[in-house]
């Protein structure tokens, strides 16, 4: 009862600062406000950091009835999905000639290339020819690292595509921008647009169409709002599909890898379901078959959100660790094995995380993963993910301050994981467990991984699901939906968050750069031109900027930026204190927490001025 109280609490909260109202933060896009829910998360406690977490998430899910935009379960996305899903069948019954080319940036690409592998496995099971493929920006590299600098590279987008569907006669082209906004994927529709003969564009992304980005991409004189406008018009005439619901902001704000990320899984597997179901079983592609299969998802919520309890156990585990300078592992097994890779590579861009503090490890490695490029551990030592990585680096050096959770299904091989989990608990007590079964499923050995781990998460699904629904969709989105909650809150305990809002995000590339620049400028009340000015000054790590300095173009200073550490934080103590560059490090390095930094500061002052007196 206690719960459903808190609950309803937060719902009530939401629809009285409603962010769909007309005045709530008129100057951003939807993917860039702040979610009224979590306006504190900052200083909630963990089990209310899961309840917040819990009601954004169900927000993907809002009834369409009175809203002021598209949702998820709309009747013109369900409608959209059916046509993409026949245009996919299409392509499944011409191999030869026809091609699908899912493309993103960040978890957007790691999400196109987590579905494209599971498709293409499905079909080599039966026989029949992969018809997909992936680009992410910045190679294969940024599956497991952030490359941020990539996403602005328009001409780079186009030319990818134009080499992977090299000889192919039709391509269905996905691109993912989760706020409508990544040069490389509008570089890419673009392309699309200008070879109609070829290619058939869909967009995927979560904001109204109004708000595309419409800033001058370098080099380019398109928008991503100019290629909106175009494919708007071809989607009348079925030439070009925009699949864009609107989600509502993050709990993060502009950490699309949450719901963003999820709605991305969401649609491209019900379309690819669809599709598969309509080629191979003669199941019709209908209205109801998609909107069912959507549907089926808001059921995994539930069930993930059932554990409450548990998963705010792993999320206070997970932040004591990253709290006293440990760090957190994820060991999964199976097809788990690539979300818990995602989950840890987004850490860094999101929380300026260190490489060190989450990692994920899979059991058949890159075998298992089967990207592109094969072996990367072989460009550089740190993309070690198999488990004899962390048997060789990582479990030597384990403590009790180190978290490691468990991912893995009754399916999977459990006598591996009890060797495993008997290694890891000779180094440390604080080890954890997700675990899948169907009903009646019970693995042989889950009792004794029960008595070697402080805590599992045990998720039990019914072996019945709707006619075009995965079980394993279902416990990759509750895996999903697990780790987000793990490392979110735990980077909010670790002072990485102020309200609600990603403080020590990356400032990486143009997108990145901007959102700093409307983030103190928001925080601290200062002009726009001030806060773009403290942000140099944080970047250069100066109190004066040099003439060359203010003339140097976006790109110089978002490279010069991915060298420096708290670089926004820096910005936002220098603008709220007036200290300057040196004093506000000093201060950030006695408080952490950048909220507690400042409050700090503020105190001195007014003690400083009392005292003058």
């Amino acid at each position: 009862m206690a719960a459903m109280a808190e609950l309803d609490r937060i719902h009530a909260f939401s629809t009285t600062h409603d962010w769909e109202s007309a005045d709530y933060e008129p100057n951003l896009p939807v993917s860039e406000m702040s979610n009224p829910l979590t306006r504190d998360i900052d200083r909630a406690p963990v089990r209310s950091i899961v309840k917040m977490l819990q009601a954004c998430d169900a927000q993907m899910f809002r009834d369409k009835s009175g809203a002021a935009y598209e949702r998820l379960l709309s009747d013109q996305v369900v409608k959209s999905l059916m046509e993409v899903s026949e245009r996919v069948q299409l392509i499944l019954k011409d191999p030869q000639d026809g091609l699908v080319v899912l493309s993103g940036c960040g978890t957007s690409g790691r999400l196109a290339f987590l579905v494209t592998s599971r498709f293409n496995r499905k079909l080599r099971q039966l026989n029949h020819a992969a018809v997909c493929s992936y680009i992410i920006a910045g190679g294969d590299r940024a599956l497991l690292s952030s490359q941020e600098a990539p996403e602005d590279d328009p001409m780079s987008g186009a030319l990818s595509l134009k080499k992977v569907s090299e000889g192919k006669k039709r391509v269905l082209f996905i691109g993912i921008s989760c706020g409508l906004s990544a040069p490389f994927v509008a570089g890419q529709l673009d392309f699309c647009l200008r070879h109609p003969d070829v290619y058939t564009p869909v967009l995927v992304g979560f904001n109204p169409a109004h708000q595309a980005r419409n800033e001058a991409i370098p080099g380019c004189t398109l928008t991503f709002r100019s290629v909106v406008a175009k494919m708007q018009d071809l989607a009348k005439i079925q030439k070009a599909f925009l699949i864009n619901p609107v989600l509502g902001p993050e709990a993060i704000s502009g950490s699309s890898r949450m719901k963003g990320g999820s709605a991305t899984k969401i649609l491209l597997e019900a379309v690819f379901s669809a599709a598969h179901a309509a080629n191979f079983s003669r199941t019709p592609i209908t209205y109801n078959g998609i909107l069912q299969h959507m549907r089926s998802y808001e059921k995994a919520l539930d069930v993930t959100y059932a554990q409450t309890e548990g998963i705010a156990a792993l999320v206070e585990a997970a932040g004591h660790s990253l709290q006293c300078g440990g760090r957190v592992c994820y060991l999964s097994w199976g097809f788990l094995g690539l979300l818990g890779l995602i989950d840890a590579s987004e850490c860094k861009p999101t929380f300026g995380a260190d490489y060190e503090d989450i990692r994920g490890f899979v059991s058949g490695g890159y075998k298992e993963l089967g990207n592109n490029e094969g072996d990367l551990k072989l460009m550089d030592p740190e993309f070690g993910i198999a488990h004899d990585d962390f048997l060789n680096s990582v479990l030597p050096r384990l403590t009790d301050k180190d978290t490691v959770l468990l991912l893995y299904s009754h399916s999977d091989d459990v006598d591996g994981v009890a060797e495993l989990a008997r290694r890891v608990r000779e180094k440390t007590s604080n080890m954890h467990a997700v675990y899948h079964q169907t009903d009646g499923d019970t693995a042989a050995q889950q009792d004794e991984i029960n008595k070697l781990c402080s805590s599992t998460l045990h998720f039990t699904w019914p072996k019945e699901t709707p006619a075009l629904t995965s079980l394993q969709h279902m416990w990759e989105l509750c895996t999903k939906l697990v780790l987000n909650a793990v490392s979110t809150g735990a980077h909010i305990l670790k002072g990485k968050v102020y309200q609600n809002y990603m403080i020590d995000l990356q400032v990486t590339n143009s997108k990145l750069y901007r959102r700093a620049a409307r983030l103190l400028q928001k925080l601290s009340g200062h002009p726009e031109p001030r806060c773009e000015e403290a942000l140099l000054k944080a970047i250069y790590q100066v109190d004066k900027l040099t003439e060359d300095t203010l003339t140097c173009d976006l790109k110089t200073h978002t490279h010069a930026a991915g060298k420096g550490k708290k670089v926004v934080p820096l910005a936002l103590v220098c603008l709220l204190t007036g200290c300057s560059i040196k004093e506000a490090k000093s201060h950030l390095e006695q408080k952490p927490v950048v909220r507690e930094a400042v409050e700090t500061c503020l105190l001195e002052q007014q003690a400083s001025s009392l005292g003058s007196l």
